[in-house]
């Protein structure tokens, strides 16, 4: 696709300047997909991801962004800014990969090896949509048809490292007037559902080892600790509120089943669309660990990993940003396109839609229920008026976190979605910059859903959980 779609007219400086921005972005398409290819092939996983930070802030910095890196003491994160005065717009940029999907650009399962992850969110799309939506504004700030500062924050580790609170804890959005972000997915639309609060820890159980048959008595299992706390936290579900989400990995278990182990860690995440019910059955959680070490007779201590809030929607700049979508357009694949996401959707056990759902945009419409999954762009809406959006870079119907998502982002499906967000968003940012009145109303309907609430980070004052992956 090249710029706007032809079921509107354009009319207005500010709609040519949106034309010729999109027309800057697609004509920039085969180096932006090699950027987004790159970081695919790297998946990098959180608070790791060195290759693919550097090539994002090189990137920027060729365009003349001033670049701040290794920012909230995370050797991965970075600020890269350009203009002066304001309004300042933020946009949001991932690229961490997830452990356990390494896999081939094919339409069948087909694992790489060695490899310790894969783009199974599809973050190497979302940073490079985002560099690319940044410098097409910074373009029109260098031309003097904006005034202003646009700013791209590279976000670390968001799949359960909760890199932007450390960020927010270090001010870096203190300045922001609006923050925009997108997500890849399998629909082109508005994010106008919430997201569910998070908190998550690793619970460490300390034993004494013993020969099993020989000498048990002499033992203390740090794995029976384990299996105590998550029987308990599994009895507990019938006494929580329902829209609770726990789940748990026990991470280690010991070595040998004629060793007793002394050590054995679980890894817990507890979910709920409030914060503070949140905070309340994590406690709870954190009770039934200090009760399985009393009854095992070992020592427990956790380690909080990550903390997320809700996600605070913003009508006001999505009913914006949507029309910003709708003259973009959506996804057109070609034949060959086609048959490879006819491929990737026979392998689905659900009903899908069909691939040229790609092609279509979501009526904007307000959910009344949060979303299954967590994202520390939650913590962000609760400081600065957010806003957000899907690209459909996967084939129609499929799944965040599976092997078909991440081999549709490495082929041009998740490309062409890539450059739908990156149009989007710098068409949103141009509204931003070019009429001030959109950012007050954003402002005053932030203050209002916010309330008396003053934002606190859920995961407290730990420094960044830089090894959460080990």
């Amino acid at each position: 696709m090249a710029g706007f779609s032809q079921k509107k007219k354009i009319a207005g400086p500010e709609e040519l300047m949106k034309k010729e921005t999109s027309n800057g972005i697609q004509a920039n398409y085969d180096n932006y997909k090699n950027i987004a290819l790159e970081i695919w092939n790297n998946a990098e996983l959180g608070y790791k991801e060195t290759k693919s930070s550097a090539l994002l802030q090189e990137t920027l910095k060729k365009e003349g962004f001033a670049i701040e890196a290794g920012v909230a003491e995370i050797p991965t994160a970075f600020v890269a800014t350009y203009g002066s005065g304001k309004p300042v717009i933020g946009i949001l940029a991932e690229y961490d990969a997830l452990p356990g999907l390494a896999q081939k650009a094919v339409p069948e399962k087909s694992a790489i090896e060695g490899k310790p992850g894969g783009h199974g969110c599809g973050h190497h799309l979302f940073g490079t949509a985002s560099v690319a939506a940044g410098i097409a504004i910074k373009k029109l700030i260098a031309e003097k048809k904006l005034i202003g500062t646009i700013k791209v924050f590279g976000c670390p580790a968001e799949e359960g490292g909760s890199g932007k609170v450390y960020m927010i804890r270090a001010g870096l959005f203190n300045d922001l007037d609006v923050a925009i972000h997108w997500h890849p997915g399998a629909e082109n639309g508005i994010t106008m559902m919430s997201a569910l609060a998070n908190s998550s820890a690793k619970f460490r159980f300390y034993g004494l080892s013993a020969h099993a048959a020989a000498s048990p008595e002499r033992g203390r299992s740090s794995l029976d600790a384990v299996e105590s706390m998550d029987y308990m936290v599994n009895m507990m579900r019938e006494h929580i509120p329902q829209e609770t989400r726990i789940h748990y990995v026990i991470t280690q278990g010991g070595k040998a089943p004629n060793v007793i182990p002394d050590f054995a860690e679980v890894y817990y995440y507890v979910r709920h669309p409030n914060k503070d019910q949140v905070k309340e059955i994590f406690q709870r959680v954190v009770t039934t660990a200090k009760a399985a070490a009393l009854g095992t007779e070992t020592r427990m201590e956790y380690e909080v990993i990550g903390g997320t809030h809700d996600l605070l929607l913003n009508k006001t700049l999505a009913e914006a940003m949507q029309k910003n979508l709708e003259k973009v357009g959506g996804v057109q694949y070609s034949e060959e396109e086609k048959t490879f996401a006819k491929k990737i959707q026979s392998s689905f056990n659900f009903p899908y839609p069909a691939v040229e759902y790609s092609d279509s945009i979501t009526p904007l419409k307000i959910e009344t229920n949060a979303g299954g999954g967590s994202t520390d762009v939650g913590d962000v809406s609760y400081v600065v008026p957010t806003v957000g959006m899907r690209a459909a870079t996967w084939a129609p119907g499929t799944p965040a976190h599976s092997w078909q998502a991440v081999a549709c982002g490495g082929t041009e499906i998740g490309t062409k979605g890539m450059m739908v967000a990156a149009k989007t968003m710098a068409m949103t940012a141009i509204d931003l910059f070019t009429n001030p009145a959109l950012i007050q109303k954003s402002k005053d309907e932030f203050v209002k859903a916010k309330g008396d609430y003053k934002y606190e980070a859920l995961l407290g004052t730990r420094k960044p959980a830089l090894n959460y992956r080990d």
